[in-house]
Parts: structure tokens; C-alpha cells; sequence
């Protein structure tokens, strides 16, 4: 046996170690090496799910009567049928924690209104191609303060921006030129809550998006458009650097695919075209298709309420806020006909065909009465109906959750006068964060209880309508006599 001398036995160990090290380092390196292999497309539809960071907003993500809604939402989901895996979508607390939850690893996509060169983290990402144009808007209330006409104006104001947005970057590169520019930034509250401020006199002016501004302004008919700040912002999704391509070039063709067959046009006229469609208010157009197109489908609405328990003119109101009375309207959101019903809904109620009216209006009619069915007994009329009408719009979990505010703020969650007051709560962080269903679009029910209880009044009072009483049935009599007179 040959003796090793002391050096070489310290050679031979070292050199064992050092093997020992390069067998570990190539079993440990081995599986990654395969795992690059794969692209970063690959990885996803492996795993089966994308993963899209978002914000709760009006013009992004959101829980409505019919689930999940907004643009990027329904956008995501086209982009994942694309790729053939499941949609998952990730909300964020705020504007300014998007791109670093993105860098992070929170998700693979963020989509919610962004554009580049608005972070400090823009650097670090990718950014797909351009998807819709909008511009920053100041926007005032008329009453609370003269018009501006140009940044000077505002010195004298409180402007109010969501921090860590392109406003905030734009403003900064406007103060070099005008040294009295001042703002106020926030980052607890979404868009709606920022229009807000303004029509309720907290905030002089605001900067936002145009879009987002739009979607805000017509339930608050004081609000004006000053004018336009910087250039126009082209909106895109943001996603992380990889090793390879293969993300940002589907992404690419998935764009360049939806703009061709013209899908991406239809998912901007469903989500945008509609906040300047209808003046609800208009007693003009209210008294024309009074005359003209309520005749047509009077008997039917009498027909369907007697059949379950409710007010015609209620019922007629319905429709007339659905669809202006129109038994072939139809909307890019899937909903058809008089009482504008979805498929889902349409199903349920075993209506074959959505743009028959008579089938129309018996579907909406059971529907309703099934929201109102669900209504807590301890609930009575007037409010019973209001709260059943609010559900029918923006679903019962959420009406729901504004009725525990209610109680919590000390008011009656049985009475519509103060559960009105805390469903556009539902859309504010500070509110939503705490409940069951989650962000809303609180305003929207108020809205449509509100318009619809003013068509019933038009209907109860108008003398068309009185004229055409006379031969009522007494059940039916009965029926529409039962108090529906306002709670405030």
C-alpha cells in the first residue's frame, strides 16, 4: 500500500471536495438548465393560469350584478383564451404599488391603465403595444369656481392627483415652467373617489384620465371639463424582462389579431360608448316614447305584473331605463331585448328568445320578482321595493354590504333614504376592503333606483295612463294601490 505523504493526502481531499462540489452544482443546475429551456409563454400555459395585476376601478376590475366586469378584465380574458390558459386577476391596493408587485413576481401582466414612462420603475419593465388613447383632463364643478382656462388659473386652487400616476410626472415637469404649481397627492383613494371630491366641494380640481373621468362625470352634472394638460397617452400592458421574447410577441400578435377582426373596437364602444348614451332625464324623450312606443306593450306589462304581484307601471319603468322601450335594442355586453336580460338570466327564466317582448317583459317581470322575494322581511314598502330594484342592478351581496355600513354608520340598513347613502361607499377602499362582496359601483344602483322611481312617476300621473284605467280588474286595482310612495 502506498503512503501518501502529508501534501498529497491534503491535494487528494481537496480535490475529492471540489469533485463532490461540481457533481452537486451540476444536479442543482441540471433541472434549471431544462427549466430555461421553456419559455417564459411556455411556463405560463404549463402551469395553466396567467397571472394580471389590476386595480379595482371603474375602467379596469370590478364586481357587478353579473360578476366580474370592466375593460381590462374582459380584455384579460380574451388575451387568455388567446393563449389557451385560465385568467386570474390580482387586485392591487394602489396605483403605486402596481409596478413593484409586477417586479416582484406578483404577477405576469399589468393591466390597468398604464403607459410608459409615467413610474420610476418604467425602466424596468416591458410594455406591449398601445390599446386605447387618452388624454389628462382638469376637471372642476361649475358653481364652486370659475372656469380655468390655463395652468395660472389653478395656483389659487387645490388640485388633487392619485400619486405615483403620469399626472404626478407630468406636473413636476410643469413646475420648472410654472414654480407656483402646487398639488395634493393621495393614494388611498381610486378615480371615482378623486371625481368625487370635486362635486362635493373638497378638491377645487382634479387631473385624471380622460376615460376614467368620463366614466364618473355623467352622474355628476355639475362637473365640467376645464382643458387638457400634456400630450395625448397611449394606455398598454406592462410585463416583466425575460430570458426570451415569447410573452411580448404573444401579446403582440394578440393585439394586432383583436384589432384586425375588430373585437378591441367593440370592447371600447361596450365599456366607453355608453357613458354618453341616453340622457335619462330628458322629459322630451320620456313623453315621446310615452306615446309612441308604450301602446305597443302596455297590455303585456299589465298581463306580466298581475301575473306576479307587481305594478305595471313599476314594471314599465324597468323597461323604459333598460332599453327606452325598444324590444330590439341590444348592447356589445351580451344583454337583448325590452327588459335587456342576459343569456344567464334569459335561461333561468325559460325565455327562448330575448327580442320577443312579451317573452322579454314576462323574464324580467319573474326575475324581479325574484330579487324582491330575497329582500329581508323586516324590510317594508316603500323601501322593500328601492332595495330589490338597487340588487336587480348591481347584485344582492352588494346591496347587502351597504346595509351593514348603514348599521355601522348608526342609520336604518331597512330604509332605502340611508342605504342610498352608503352604497356609493362600496367603491371607496376605506368601505370595501372590510365587506363580504368587495368594490362596487355604488353610484350606479342609487342611479338607476332614482330614474326608475321618477318614470314610475311620470306613469302614475300622466293622463294617458288614467285615461286607460277604467276597466281595471280588481285584483289588479289592488295590486297597483299598494303604497309605493317616496321614503326620501
Amino acid at each position: 500500500m502506498v503512503e501518501l505523504s502529508p501534501r498529497a493526502h491534503r491535494f487528494q481531499v481537496i480535490s475529492g471536495v471540489i469533485a463532490a462540489l461540481v457533481v452537486m452544482l451540476v444536479l442543482i443546475a441540471y433541472p434549471k438548465a431544462i427549466q430555461n429551456s421553456i419559455t417564459q409563454l411556455e411556463n405560463i400555459q404549463k402551469r395553466g393560469t396567467i397571472k394580471f395585476l389590476t386595480l379595482n376601478s371603474a375602467s379596469t376590475y370590478y364586481q357587478d350584478g353579473q360578476g366580474s366586469n370592466g375593460f381590462e378584465y374582459h380584455l384579460g380574458l380574451l388575451f387568455s383564451e388567446y393563449i389557451k390558459v385560465e385568467a386570474k386577476f390580482i387586485t392591487v391596493s394602489s396605483f403605486a404599488d402596481l409596478y413593484p408587485e409586477l417586479l416582484f413576481g406578483s404577477g405576469d401582466i399589468a393591466a390597468a391603465g398604464l403607459s410608459r414612462n409615467e413610474s420610476e420603475f418604467s425602466h424596468a419593465v416591458m410594455y406591449g403595444p398601445r390599446y386605447f388613447e387618452v388624454t389628462n383632463q382638469v376637471l372642476y364643478r361649475r358653481g364652486n369656481v370659475e372656469k380655468p382656462s390655463e395652468i395660472s388659473d389653478l395656483f389659487d386652487g387645490s388640485l388633487r392627483v392619485i400619486s405615483g400616476t403620469s399626472q404626478v410626472k407630468l406636473l413636476r415637469r410643469l413646475q420648472h415652467n410654472y414654480p407656483e404649481l402646487s398639488w395634493i397627492e393621495t393614494d388611498d383613494i381610486a378615480s371615482e373617489e378623486l371625481v368625487e371630491l370635486v362635486d362635493e366641494g373638497k378638491a377645487d380640481f382634479i387631473l385624471a384620465d380622460s376615460h376614467e373621468i368620463a366614466l364618473q362625470r355623467r352622474f355628476f352634472p355639475e362637473l365640467r371639463i376645464a382643458f387638457e394638460l400634456g400630450r395625448p397617452k397611449q394606455l398598454r400592458w406592462a410585463f416583466n424582462h425575460a430570458n426570451d421574447n415569447s410573452l411580448a410577441l404573444a401579446v403582440e400578435a394578440f393585439f394586432a389579431q383583436i384589432k384586425a377582426d375588430g373585437r378591441l373596437e367593440q370592447l371600447i364602444h361596450r365599456h366607453y360608448s355608453y357613458a354618453a348614451r341616453f340622457n335619462y332625464s330628458d322629459i322630451k324623450t320620456f313623453n315621446r316614447h310615452l306615446e309612441n312606443r308604450l301602446p305597443k306593450y302596455e297590455a303585456i306589462f299589465r298581463q306580466e305584473a298581475k301575473a306576479t304581484g307587481l305594478d305595471w307601471r313599476l314594471l314599465a319603468a324597468i323597461g323604459y331605463q333598460e332599453s327606452l322601450w325598444n324590444a330590439r335594442a341590444k348592447s356589445p355586453t351580451g344583454v337583448r331585448g325590452l327588459m335587456m336580460l342576459t343569456l344567464v338570466t334569459a335561461k333561468q327564466m325559460k325565455v327562448a328568445n330575448r327580442l320577443d317582448p312579451a317573452q322579454s317583459i314576462r323574464g324580467g317581470a319573474k326575475y324581479f320578482s325574484s330579487v324582491l322575494k330575497r329582500v329581508p322581511e323586516s324590510v317594508t314598502e316603500p323601501d322593500r321595493t328601492w332595495l330589490a330594484l338597487a340588487s336587480y342592478n348591481v347584485g344582492f351581496g352588494h346591496v347587502q354590504d351597504a346595509r351593514k355600513i348603514t348599521q355601522l354608520n348608526g342609520g336604518d340598513p331597512n330604509k332605502w333614504i340611508d342605504v342610498k347613502k352608503s352604497l356609493p361607499l362600496l367603491a371607496r377602499k376605506k368601505w370595501y376592503k372590510a365587506t363580504k362582496y368587495g368594490y362596487a359601483r355604488g353610484w350606479e344602483p342609487v342611479k338607476y333606483v332614482e330614474n326608475i322611481r321618477q318614470y314610475r312617476a311620470y306613469l302614475v300621473g300622466s293622463a294617458i295612463k288614467d285615461n286607460r284605467e277604467v276597466n281595471l280588474g280588481d285584483d289588479q286595482s289592488r295590486a297597483e294601490r299598494r303604497s309605493l310612495a317616496p321614503s326620501h
